[in-house]
């Protein structure tokens, strides 16, 4: 069995001596990691199969500073997970950079089991986003195998409408919709009404609230594939 690689860890902070010592502590803990003297550095990076899980950053530094590369990673739609750190805390900073998702916010000298219990919980939520991401996209593969027909069956199936009543829907016979809804059920992997109904839910086909029936069918969003 080949083992997992190492969660990426990269520390960003222009002062040296502070960027060496966090390396090599954070490299004792079982991370791989990488060191770099500025945001920019950071913006510079190739892209690479193996993506950062969380980022060790620096407040203030010339240049770009911490909170500043916190904006653009999210505008940019990289997801790494971040621990600020800092010889300058003040609350302004520290509530900015928490509402927009950084994972701890550490003052200077940093304590070493708070650093790492701050980089672990980022790397559990890394992984926890990666997962979400790999299963919408799993289910999007789902969906898209559908025919134009079985995802109108897919739809009016999970809002609770029966075999006969999506037949007079349809204009179709009712045993055409037991083999359409057969195979809706076996190209989305449901062994249950109940499971395609949150699997519906998770995709975007039905709110998180049923429409009632006389409402009409919602549109699954696989029909504009």
């Amino acid at each position: 069995m080949i083992a997992a690689p190492a969660a990426r860890v990269v520390v960003v902070d222009d002062d040296e001596s502070v960027r060496k010592s966090l390396a090599r502590l954070i490299k004792t803990a079982g991370y791989d990691v990488e060191a770099l003297a500025s945001a920019r550095d950071f913006l510079a990076r190739p892209p690479e199969e193996a993506p950062v899980a969380c980022l060790v950053l620096d407040v203030r530094m010339p240049g770009l500073t911490g909170p500043e590369l916190q904006e653009l990673i999210t505008a940019g739609g990289r997801r790494p997970a971040i621990v600020f750190i800092t010889g300058f805390a003040d609350v302004r900073t520290t509530v900015s950079a928490m509402k927009h998702g950084a994972v701890d916010f550490l003052t200077k000298p940093v304590h070493a089991q708070e650093l790492l219990g701050a980089i672990a919980r980022g790397v559990a939520q890394f992984s926890q986003v990666q997962r979400e991401e790999a299963d919408a996209g799993e289910l999007a593969s789902r969906i898209k195998t559908l025919t134009p027909r079985e995802a109108e069956i897919f739809a009016l199936v999970v809002v609770g409408m029966l075999n006969k009543q999506i037949a007079g829907q349809l204009g179709i016979g009712e045993k055409t919709v037991k083999v359409h809804r057969a195979q809706v059920m076996r190209k989305m992997s449901a062994g249950s009404l109940a499971e395609l109904v949150q699997l519906a839910s998770q995709a975007g086909v039905i709110a998180a609230r049923s429409p009632s029936l006389d409402h009409g069918p919602m549109a699954p969003s696989a029909r504009s594939h």
